[in-house]
């Protein structure tokens, strides 16, 4: 019985782990253009994400759950349903496709790492923005 157990919890991670993701909301453009100008001196991460999609709330979850103390970047979070105006300015500026869920790693004001959906994984976010630092 303890080899289930054990085989089932690595299906279903520890749900009282305290996220460590501290986010900076995006909710203006001044925001937009305050990131970009911090992403000069280290790397920053922007984090679409749909509040009525459950694809983007579980990848959400499972990024906040794999986060660990020392990032390498700042993290920020756009809730594009309520700020669809500036998820489209996000994409025009760095001249991505929009896609939700998407993290978008931020370096000297250019998009130098992006990905979207499953794809989407804490540790090699962390790991390409500590090639900035």
């Amino acid at each position: 019985m303890k080899f289930v157990f054990r085989m089932l919890s690595k299906f279903f991670p520890e749900k009282n782990k305290t996220p460590t993701v501290r986010w900076n909301d995006i909710i203006a453009m001044v925001d937009l253009e305050r990131l970009n100008e911090e992403s000069g001196e280290m790397p920053v991460l922007i984090f679409k994400h749909s509040t009525r999609c459950s694809i983007s709330i579980m990848i959400l979850d499972r990024f906040e759950r794999e986060s660990e103390e020392s990032a390498s970047f700042k993290p920020y979070f756009l809730d594009l349903i309520s700020y669809r105006e500036i998820s489209d300015a996000v994409s025009a500026k760095y001249d991505i496709i929009h896609q939700s869920p998407q993290a978008l790693l931020i370096v000297e004001s250019h998009c130098v790492y992006s990905v979207s959906h499953n794809g989407i994984d804490y540790k090699e976010v962390n790991e390409k923005a500590k090639k900035y630092i």
